[in-house]
């Protein structure tokens, strides 16, 4: 199978636990179908598109795209450590909403789009689900990836430290037993 063959599965990525578990959900299609993994990550200037307009700096534009490639580095070294996911993969960085950016970037029929569909409670009005966004416009299968079960136990533990509350690991979920 030659390059212009080779499926692609597109990865949203932002570095949350999420993004990661829904990026090891791509590697591993991707090695099932002998695909090409394309992890992008999306990012808009501090204050949005208008905030950018006003900057009276835009070498200001190539320091946010930079930082954003470091995050998408990050993302992936955490993800897969130096061994990489093991598979064909490339990188991209895009400007946009990481809705748009992702089915832009998804534009294939035989492409499969893979994101993550996290817990958004409260939060739902302020921003959309990309997730959602993704399965509405997008021109191929996509694969939404729900959070991994330690999500849940690790937020609960990250609250109660930044609030100084003690911690009973026999209340995670990853700790109980039935019996």
């Amino acid at each position: 199978m030659d390059a212009a063959e080779t499926g692609r599965v597109v990865a949203g990525v932002s570095g949350s636990l999420g993004s990661l578990t829904a990026l090891h959900r791509a590697a591993a299609e991707a090695h099932r179908t002998h695909g090409e993994l394309w992890a992008v990550l999306a990012w808009e200037p501090p204050g949005g598109e208008s905030g950018a307009r006003h900057t009276l700096f835009p070498a200001q534009l190539d320091t946010w795209r930079t930082a954003a490639a470091g995050q998408l580095l990050e993302a992936l070294d955490a993800a897969f450590g130096p061994a990489g996911p093991g598979v064909p993969l490339r990188r991209q960085v895009a400007r946009g909403s990481a809705a748009r950016v992702l089915v832009e970037t998804a534009d294939r029929c035989d492409d499969v789009l893979v994101v993550g569909a996290g817990h958004r409670g409260l939060l739902r009005p302020l921003f959309p689900s990309v997730a959602r966004y993704c399965v509405a416009h997008a021109r191929c299968p996509v694969l939404t990836v729900p959070p991994s079960p330690l999500e849940r136990d690790w937020e609960l533990a990250h609250r109660r430290n930044v609030w100084g509350l003690s911690l009973d690991a026999g209340s995670l979920d990853g700790d109980r037993r039935n019996t």
